[in-house]
């Protein structure tokens, strides 16, 4: 099993609570999102497991486990729409990171005055349903805090 990580502090909500049918039908992969507190400021995404950087923009970035596994971290739903503004990116596509380092700032504050959701999906790409084990939901998390586990098929 892959131990995945909070990428931000917030509240677990389930994938089907997700506002966007992408994330909320599983049709990427499967997992949970992380909504930051309404009073959140400046935050810092961290890496949800040890692995390489697949892939990095300022809203989203994925992880790829040494064992295969990517795991997609999306912060905010359609803050593609921003073009950066809001964001600091702090790692580069093929870097090594460990969990818990630092990947993206956000300005979770900046998101909610543009009137987008700060909801933060974390998901395992291409999972089928069971994949993701956690007990999280509904719960608060602190970022590096246990998000789920991820079964290797």
């Amino acid at each position: 099993m892959i131990r995945v990580v909070s990428p931000l502090p917030g509240r677990v909500i389930a994938a089907a609570d997700i506002p966007d049918p992408v994330f909320a039908n599983g049709l990427v992969g499967h997992g949970v999102a992380v909504v930051p507190d309404s009073d959140a400021g400046m935050l810092t995404a961290v890496a949800p497991m040890t692995g390489r950087v697949v892939k990095v923009m300022p809203h989203a970035y994925i992880v790829q486990h040494a064992s295969g596994p990517a795991v997609l971290v999306h912060v905010g739903i359609d803050t593609v729409h921003l073009k950066g503004e809001g964001f600091i990116v702090h790692v580069q596509k093929g870097a090594q990171v460990e969990v818990g380092d630092r990947m993206v700032s956000v300005d979770v504050a900046l998101i909610r005055a543009k009137n987008l959701s700060p909801c933060c999906p974390v998901v395992a790409l291409d999972t089928k349903p069971g994949a993701v084990l956690t007990d999280s939901i509904g719960s608060r998390v602190e970022a590096g805090e246990l998000l789920f586990e991820l079964v290797e098929s």
